[in-house]
């Protein structure tokens, strides 16, 4: 069962409507760059687009939850919309004279799933202190594959073009790209391929097996030190990907491993990867998540220049891990994505700014949400998809992505190309290239996706 963090609940102050409205609208205009200047927002400020306000005081308390949303049909699918007392009146009220009501607070179901708010005030947590899936209202409601802020959005899109008679298509991408992938790669461990059998072999005291298994770890290469294979196989593609290495080899006490290499000892190769135009970039080992100072002398045990972060395990504690990657200066983090599931944590499909909700301001820093990971679709405590079900799986998602001109971003393990493993493994993750160049992608590293956001 999951349990509650070990750390006190600091009392965040309320965030103010304002603050509220301010942050839902910059993302708007992220994701519509032609957006005129027109003003959003609640009757008492007058707008051309009225929102009806429903939040009821939610933002001034401590409650993880809002109260059930209502379905409505948009775009041809049933949306949960959040703060919604009145679902029988029309979500998008077209007027004369440009002006248009929306009948659904969407400025605070927007601000709600951005924000991450229930991540703060839940105090649920796994095995590895990270907020549960099961305990999301993605989970609840089953809207994980859906970015429903962007159907929010959507909705207040509808409303500003019949205001001002102007088309606001979503953003495009490089070379005009309808959507952009973002492939990258944690490189957890580069020598360890071998332990697996030869334990299995071990136990099943089989000691000519666990022999072959010792002769090959010290006169081969060992099946997942890969990184130039890696490389290539994206390259095939037309793409390059992100790479994001661990400085940290020491285990933390009580946590799961950290590197299996020495990063220093890999400088040539890294140098080798650099020069083909791949990205390279910090994996935050275990504890930096909450630990600057640890975040900041990682980052400089990197024998390169880097703008872009994961955290190792996908650790990210919502009270400390914002400030932490702020003052850090990190231009961007892609931590954000269930473990548990493919989809979208903050049910958004593109890049945000996350919102420090102890600080009560928005970062200074890009998140690229991890949409999937290669772990989440075969292992015993996540999904079990047969190795032909995972890109039909994923294909919705897929198509969500591409509908609003999103950032799809990919995690496939550099041990996950070992042609051993056949659940989720090199083939599928082929599979998957294959489709998003079939569909026109644009295949940008973490740094031009983030670079591409900020140009508005």
């Amino acid at each position: 069962m999951p349990t509650a963090p070990d750390w006190p609940l600091p009392y965040a102050a309320p965030v103010s409507r304002e603050a509220r409205v301010a942050y839902v609208l910059r993302h708007l205009r992220m994701a519509y760059p032609m957006l005129p200047d027109i003003s959003i927002g609640y009757a008492d400020t007058q707008p051309q687009i009225l929102v009806q306000e429903a939040s009821n005081g939610f933002f001034e308390q401590q409650r993880p939850y809002p109260a059930a949303p209502n379905y409505r049909k948009w775009l041809g699918r049933k949306i949960p919309f959040f703060f919604d007392p009145h679902p029988e009146k029309p979500l998008p009220d077209l007027l004369p004279e440009g002006r248009a009501i929306i009948h659904a607070d969407v400025l605070s179901a927007a601000f709600f799933l951005l924000s991450g708010w229930q991540e703060y005030y839940c105090e649920e947590r796994d095995q590895h202190g990270r907020f549960p899936y099961a305990a999301s209202v993605q989970k609840q409601y089953d809207f994980v594959t859906i970015p429903v802020v962007n159907y929010y959005f959507d909705v207040l899109k509808t409303a500003v073009e019949h205001a001002t008679g102007q088309s606001l298509p979503p953003r495009r991408w490089t070379n005009n790209a309808p959507f952009a992938t973002c492939i990258t790669h944690d490189v957890d461990n580069l020598y360890s391929a071998w332990k697996a059998p030869a334990k299995a072999a071990l136990q099943r005291r089989d000691w000519l097996g666990f022999g072959r298994q010792l002769w090959r770890h010290f006169t081969q290469k060992d099946a997942w030190d890969n990184l130039e294979e890696v490389q290539q196989a994206v390259a095939q593609y037309g793409a390059k990907s992100t790479f994001f290495f661990l400085t940290e080899h020491r285990k933390a006490a009580d946590a799961p491993p950290n590197a299996d290499y020495r990063i220093g000892r890999l400088l040539p190769r890294l140098q080798q990867l650099a020069a083909t135009g791949t990205e390279l970039a910090l994996h935050g080992s275990i504890g930096t998540a909450i630990n600057e100072i640890k975040l900041l002398l990682e980052r400089s045990r990197l024998p390169f220049y880097t703008q872009g972060n994961r955290f190792h395990y996908l650790s990210w504690v919502p009270l400390r891990t914002p400030l932490s990657l702020h003052n850090a200066a990190f231009m961007y983090d892609s931590t954000l994505g269930f473990a548990e599931h493919f989809g979208f944590r903050n049910s958004y499909c593109l890049p945000f700014i996350p919102y420090d909700l102890l600080c009560d301001g928005s970062t200074n820093f890009i998140e690229l949400p991890l949409n999937v990971m290669d772990t989440t679709l075969h292992n015993p405590r996540y999904l079990q998809l047969d190795p032909n079900e995972v890109l039909p799986a994923l294909l919705p998602m897929l198509l969500e992505i591409e509908l609003f001109g999103g950032v799809c971003t990919v995690l496939w393990h550099n041990q996950n190309f070992d042609p051993a493993n056949t659940h989720n493994g090199p083939r599928q993750f082929h599979e998957l290239m294959r489709y998003l160049r079939s569909r026109s992608a644009a295949f940008l590293t973490g740094t031009e996706v983030s670079s591409e956001m900020v140009k508005w």
